[in-house]
């Protein structure tokens, strides 16, 4: 029987971000996803985003899996108004349906103009909340997004029955340094499998759609999108603007840090040394050039962040700063058991052994790291 997922207690905060890292895996793990799979697979996601008011910050779309690190914001104070209302659902819908829907809202308005409906307000109100119950909500935005690709995909592929293995995986990310360690770790799975040595390379990512805009697609919402997880924690928005400059900088010596190719001297029967690679990815010379032209000051605790097991960012549950973890740990301790006395704990691997750890989780995540 699957967990219970875990929802943030402050859904409705206007100061408090909140931030899911979610991740799905195809049935058997098998390599499912063609180019044309990847591209229609962004173009729901995109769909859903500006259906649902949800924000997409980072983005990974592999062969076999996605990551997505989706923000969801505090439902509106005040109801949409009709014109919101048919905007948000022509992201979703096709035009027919939404005359359809236009014309049943002038209706209702007409009947609601002459006094024919006993409760006004509540008449209208019924027809939006038809639609509006999926917006600005994590568990609808994903069931969503993920039905409507399977049906593309079966279809496509003559194919029938569930693509996803099991229940999408989420996990509460703080905004600030969690937000942006994550997102980093989202944009370099395709480095980390080899398919590519620049994160900037691979099409079906944030990083890639943000860095490598054509004249079908700006990158602006990918960038604005980066921008918001890196500076989340500083008031920034979403806002593509400010991409150029100090935030792309901070966000490329991440990448490149992390992403150097790392190799290893062996020698063979004879003696003689030979240089093994560990890991394809980025070419250490020209990272090492290129990180030289760089004079932003580097965040070495972040380096340090994505050499850590990373099995945490996939089922750590919540991760974030110990006050991040320990506050939500006390708005949610029903869920816990009476032995349990405190809700932050250590990341388990090769992790400062001082009282400055930058990240904690919840779960205590003792195997197969």
């Amino acid at each position: 029987m699957p967990r219970p997922r875990w929802i943030v207690p402050w859904a409705d905060s206007e100061t408090k971000p909140a931030i899911y890292h979610c991740i799905s895996r195809v049935v058997d793990q098998r390599f499912a996803f063609t180019p044309t799979d990847k591209e229609q697979f962004r173009i729901y996601m995109r769909m859903m985003e500006n259906f649902s008011g949800c924000r997409v910050l980072a983005y990974c779309i592999m062969s076999n899996h996605f990551h997505l690190m989706l923000e969801v914001p505090p439902k509106p104070k005040h109801d949409l108004t009709d014109k919101e209302l048919l905007k948000r659902l022509s992201a979703l819908y096709p035009k027919p349906q939404i005359a359809s829907i236009a014309k049943e809202l002038a209706d209702a308005r007409e009947v609601v103009a002459k006094g024919l409906a006993p409760n006004g307000d509540a008449y209208i109100r019924a027809i939006h909340q038809r639609f509006t119950y999926r917006m600005h909500d994590l568990s609808e935005f994903m069931k969503t997004l993920l039905q409507r690709f399977t049906r593309w995909h079966n279809t496509r592929t003559e194919r029938k029955g569930n693509l996803w293995e099991e229940n999408f995986k989420s996990v509460i990310v703080e905004d600030g340094l969690a937000s942006k360690t994550i997102a980093a770790y989202i944009d370099l799975n395709p480095v980390r499998a080899g398919i590519v040595k620049d994160p900037a390379e691979y099409r079906w990512s944030s990083y890639g759609e943000a860095m490598g805009a054509t004249e079908e697609n700006t990158g602006a919402k990918a960038r604005g999108g980066l921008v918001r997880a890196i500076m989340a924690d500083k008031g920034w928005k979403a806002d593509a603007r400010h991409w150029t400059g100090r935030v792309s900088r901070e966000y490329r010596m991440l990448l490149l840090e992390e992403g150097i190719e790392k190799t290893r001297e062996t020698l063979d029967p004879r003696g003689n040394s030979i240089t093994q690679v560990v890991r394809k990815c980025i070419d250490p010379q020209s990272a090492s050039t290129e990180l030289e032209t760089l004079t932003q000051q580097r965040d070495t605790s972040l380096r340090q962040l994505l050499k850590w097991r990373t099995r945490y960012f996939t089922d750590g549950a919540v991760i974030g700063s110990r006050e991040f973890v320990e506050n939500f740990f006390n708005q949610c301790r029903n869920r816990f058991g009476p032995k349990r006395k405190t809700g932050a704990r250590k990341m388990r691997g090769n992790t400062p052994t001082t009282e400055t750890v930058p990240l904690w989780t919840i779960r205590d995540l003792k195997k197969n790291l």
